[in-house]
């Protein structure tokens, strides 16, 4: 906090924003900049008022209006602690003056009256603030972005942020979003504010993200007989998947939640005076969370000798905040965790790596029967080891009742005969469940095999005996991974439990959000490699599923398809279509437009050609109408390749004919 010079300004006391040491001075003012040129082009009372920008000997720093009082996370948390609800009518208050905030934030213009098209982005509790005298702000354009024509050249670019339980589901899937998503966002902050809890379940960052994917807001629809019918609907249409069913406009979010502001916005706003005085009250607030700290503390020191066998975190270079040991190497030979192996076929004991052993698991070369050791214990099957059997193919968990019993595939067919791009279509088509198990002998003579799980014709899980097409490995040819930074990953769960992308996520090496989108195109990336083999074996078993799934990719399958045409034609897709001149008509199984929720995961080009084939065009014209079709903001162009492929993956699926 800082004091301005006698007379500079009629703000009593400033907040001065600066950026980390390690960040570069440069890029760090222009950010400063930038946030406070959005702030100041809103100005409205909900609003922290940002005065300026500045630099004191070379040190960036953002000069803003101080808020005395606390923030709505602070807030929330002191109310948890001490199980006190907040009255409903002061959630829809503190909501109703958010939205009013955000309608002056999205209505901004430039200094041409132009639209600005701002979007937040980071709309969470962190960011409300609440003043001792009743008044609530939103503050923090870090991270905000204008729409992208009028953004000037030396913006910094900014990639996907905000805090992972207020993303709207189309950031998370990388898709392109807008000023909806600030309200997805404040629909999440009044659902925390209703239960006193987080809306979307689950014990790490990847199961929120999945949560928010699915609409799973579990822990608000276990509560809804305790929150007014109209305001749960509020809520409810808040949280929608797709942003054409949320309410539309801030100003609509606002005046929705007028009829809850009783007795009055004046009485409201002396209710909050009293709420943000207790919850700032420091001493008292200090003392308890102290207690609480301690009786955890003790808790977790008991469940840990009576239940943990396993060296703890803090003992083996991994901090309290699952941050990562400060060395950038690899992990040393002498700290490497090695394990025990029995095969079961040959009775042969063999030490080796985690890493490796994770490896082989994955990969098939050792299975649920074979034995292993870790910490010194006796030998286990892995299928036993909960740690490891997350890695065993879903078949060799012997879970999947179908396979196992005696009978035949409900389909079979060899891919020298059918390809399975045809395979898929047909299973797509008929809006299958089951379990396709697709193998073949490589060149050596090795065994290779993939399971596709299929869920209402869905993509739900795809297992694979490939190297390559490991999590960690496909991260790395990502260039998300560094090699060392994967081994480092894998010696922390062998030491102390866990799942690859939470490890990842936990120690900071990998962001939550590019680890989320990693498997699942990873999923999709299993299944479009496939449809490269022309010999092999494909058998379909009806109604057959894994046991648990820790990640459902949920993927409608023309997406897998649109890859694997282009890995099948070597990315030479137009080789397979018949003349250009050719005439595109809708086909025998074109579905009703607007009949089927596709949920966002259909390729954009293959939901535009249903539009093209009623209108008689050729291929030719087609192709163009694809690759010139004006896109939503932040979604890339259409290519030709991938206007073929939609082309190809349509006529295979029946939506069209030429």
């Amino acid at each position: 906090m800082a004091r301005p010079r006698r007379g500079s300004h009629p703000a009593s006391k400033f907040v001065i924003k600066r950026v980390l040491s390690h960040s570069e001075r440069d890029d760090a003012f222009n950010m400063l900049v930038h946030e406070a040129e959005l702030n100041q082009a809103v100005r409205h009372p909900n609003v922290v008022e940002v005065f300026g920008a500045g630099q004191i000997d070379g040190e960036p720093y953002l000069a803003m209006e101080y808020v005395e009082g606390v923030d709505l996370f602070r807030l929330l948390r002191r109310a948890e602690s001490e199980q006190r609800p907040l009255p409903h009518e002061l959630c829809a208050y503190i909501a109703a003056s958010m939205a009013a905030a955000l309608a002056a934030v999205h209505s901004a213009t430039d200094n041409r009256n132009q639209p600005l098209e701002i979007v937040h982005r980071d709309v969470t509790p962190s960011n409300v603030y609440l003043s001792i005298d009743g008044a609530i702000k939103l503050g923090d354009f870090g991270i905000a972005r204008v729409s992208e024509p009028r953004i000037r050249p030396s913006q910094p670019t900014i990639g996907l942020k905000g805090k992972f339980g207020y993303l709207a589901p189309e950031q998370i899937a990388g898709e392109p979003f807008d000023h909806r998503a600030d309200l997805f966002a404040l629909t999440v902050v009044l659902g925390e504010m209703l239960i006193g809890e987080r809306i979307f379940p689950g014990s790490g960052q990847l199961a929120v993200l999945l949560a928010i994917r699915d609409g799973n807001f579990e822990p608000l629809r276990r509560r809804q007989a305790e929150i007014p019918g109209p305001l749960y609907e509020i809520c409810l249409r808040g949280l929608s998947r797709d942003p054409a069913a949320r309410l539309q406009t801030a100003a609509e979010f606002e005046s929705a939640l007028r009829p809850f502001l009783r007795p009055s916005p004046a009485e409201l706003r002396d209710i909050l005076c009293g709420w943000v005085r207790w919850a700032g009250d420091s001493a008292q607030l200090a003392q308890r969370i102290k207690g609480q700290i301690r009786d955890s503390v003790e808790r977790m020191r008991a469940v840990r000798l009576a239940h943990n066998p396993l060296p703890s975190a803090a003992s083996h270079g991994l901090s309290f905040d699952g941050a990562p040991p400060s060395s950038s190497g690899s992990v040393p030979p002498s700290e490497r965790v090695f394990v025990r192996v029995r095969s079961k076929a040959n009775g042969e004991t063999s030490e080796i790596g985690f890493p490796k052993l994770v490896e082989m698991i994955a990969t098939g070369e050792l299975n649920g029967d074979d034995e292993v050791s870790l910490s010194g214990d006796g030998m286990r099957p892995i299928r036993e080891v909960t740690s490891l059997s997350r890695y065993l193919m879903p078949s060799s968990t012997a879970t999947t009742s179908r396979v196992f019993q005696v009978g035949v595939p409900d389909y079979q067919a060899q891919l020298r005969d059918v390809p399975l791009l045809e395979i898929l279509a047909r299973l797509r088509g008929d809006i299958e469940t089951g379990a396709l198990f697709v193998e073949r002998r490589d060149e050596a003579g090795t065994q290779k095999r993939k399971e596709i799980y299929l869920r209402e014709g869905r993509l739900l899980h795809v297992a694979s005996s490939e190297r390559d097409e490991l999590l960690g490995e496909y991260l790395i040819r990502r260039g998300a991974l560094e090699r060392h930074n994967l081994e480092l990953a894998l010696d922390a769960i062998a030491r102390v439990g866990g799942r690859l992308g939470d490890t990842l996520v936990a120690l900071g090496i990998v962001d939550a959000v590019d680890v989320f989108r990693a498997i699942r195109d990873l999923g999709r990336d299993r299944v479009a490699a496939l449809c490269s083999w022309s010999r092999g074996t494909a058998s379909f078993y009806r109604g057959t599923a894994p046991t648990h799934v820790e990640f459902p990719l949920d993927l409608d399958l023309a997406s897998p398809m649109m890859a694997g045409v282009l890995v099948a034609t070597q990315g030479e897709p137009a080789a397979k279509l018949p003349s250009y001149a050719t005439g595109v008509a809708p086909g025998a199984r074109a579905p009703a437009m607007g009949s089927r929720k596709e949920r966002g995961s259909v390729p954009l080009a293959l939901l535009l050609l249903q539009q093209l084939a009623t209108q008689g065009l050729s291929i030719e014209v087609c192709i163009r109408e694809l690759t010139n079709v004006t896109m939503p903001k932040g979604a890339r162009s259409i290519t030709e390749r991938e206007a073929i492929a939609a082309l190809l993956v349509g006529r295979l699926l029946g939506w069209i004919s030429f």
